[in-house]
């Protein structure tokens, strides 16, 4: 078993996918989020969507920093993300506005006093008025706070975000084909809406990064961080100290570069909505999964090649050194650098790099879509083995 799999996750979730298999796909299979009519509305030239996501483990981190740190304002970002995991699937449904949004937060109050609440929910207000100064409206309708520490050693920061939409606006990911080209978005640097440096890991693989970077002196300092179970050679097994700084960043320390809040794509993708929707063949979040997540959502006889990725950030190569992971589990795992993914044509592809560009964030053409009679993405990398997934039957 792999590490990650000895930590207790899942980077493909076969068995959350499994359990769930007899559910209704709703009205587009293959959209990256279930789509089903209108019956808020009743009108059948519109469609609702309702998504729940969260933070996962990077709530622990900011626990940890909060705790040796003194530095409580680190919750917020946790609100990002939460929030954020939410947005950016449904912008790869092709809704950019005009949401509303319930936090769901579980907490073990002999441990998260009301303060850190007030910054979870603080640090929703400011990021739904950034996005509202960006042209992306959200509206927070509230939602559940519970105290069950029976249930949760620290806290649990999740949220559900509910759209109405024109059906004829949606990006089911049915019209992807054979010799689109994939314009991939950076996760990671410093966007014109963003305040500080993004190191680009957002909300999936925490649980890996937590452990394979940060020392053992934390299992002994804060057992309430780990699942008791778990085989003691696989926690905290790194060389770091959430305040030793970044090496080669000086400005910022090993918590601060995992903490970065997931980055929201919503600004520039409105734009490339409205000045190209119906060139947009297919969207990806490339969350769980990391690069393999497309393979779940391309149409038939389909494949993917990625021949020019972003070359991963500095946050990756340092899980990676530490973990002494593979590149094939680093892609599977992480985004690596490149989380967003539109699938277009090659002349629509140049506008929608000068978009995201024009917001401060990295975009180019990463990769094409191939026939094939089996679905694979295949990662080729300058001066290395292309990783295949799945591999290949021998």
């Amino acid at each position: 078993m792999s590490r990650y799999g000895q930590r207790g996750v899942s980077a493909q979730k076969e068995d959350v996918h499994a359990a769930v298999r007899n559910l209704d796909a709703g009205l587009f299979p293959r959209a990256f989020c279930k789509i089903y009519p209108d019956y808020l509305g009743k009108d059948e030239d519109w469609v609702n969507v309702m998504h729940a996501d969260g933070a996962g483990t990077k709530s622990i981190l900011a626990y940890l920093y909060w705790k040796e740190t003194g530095d409580i304002s680190v919750w917020q970002g946790i609100a990002e993300d939460a929030i954020v995991m939410n947005l950016d699937d449904l912008l790869c449904v092709g809704i950019s506005n005009q949401f509303l949004f319930s936090s769901t937060i579980d907490r073990n109050k002999h441990r998260i006093p009301g303060t850190v609440l007030s910054e979870i929910i603080e640090g929703s207000r400011r990021f739904f008025i950034r996005m509202q100064e960006q042209g992306v409206n959200i509206e927070y309708l509230g939602g559940e706070t519970a105290d069950v520490g029976d249930l949760v050693r620290t806290i649990a920061v999740n949220g559900t975000l509910t759209a109405r939409w024109p059906k004829n606006r949606i990006i089911s990911n049915e019209r992807i084909k054979a010799g689109d080209v994939i314009v991939g978005l950076a996760s990671f640097g410093q966007s014109v809406y963003e305040d500080r440096y993004n190191s680009g890991i957002a909300s999936n693989g925490l649980t890996s990064a937590r452990h394979d970077l940060l020392a053992n002196q934390y299992a002994h300092d804060y057992p309430e961080t780990f699942e008791s179970t778990m085989d003691r050679s696989v926690v905290y097994t790194g060389p770091y100290r959430l305040t030793d700084p970044v090496p080669g960043m000086s400005d910022l320390n090993i918590g601060q570069l995992l903490l970065s809040p997931t980055r929201t794509f919503a600004p520039l993708v409105q734009k490339m909505f409205d000045a190209h929707f119906d060139q947009i063949h297919g969207m990806i979040h490339c969350s769980g999964g990391g690069q393999t997540k497309c393979l779940k959502y391309l149409p038939d006889e389909l494949a993917v090649i990625k021949n020019d990725l972003f070359v991963p950030p500095i946050i990756f190569d340092l899980i990676q050194q530490s973990s002494q992971s593979t590149d094939m589990e680093m892609y599977q795992v992480f985004n690596m650098g490149t989380r967003l993914e539109i699938y277009t044509d090659e002349q629509t592809a140049s506008s929608l790099i000068g978009i995201a560009q024009s917001f401060g964030v990295e975009a180019k053409i990463i990769g094409s879509v191939i026939q094939s009679p089996e679905a694979y993405v295949q990662i080729d990398r300058i001066g290395k083995e292309p990783i295949r997934y799945p591999a290949p039957l021998s």
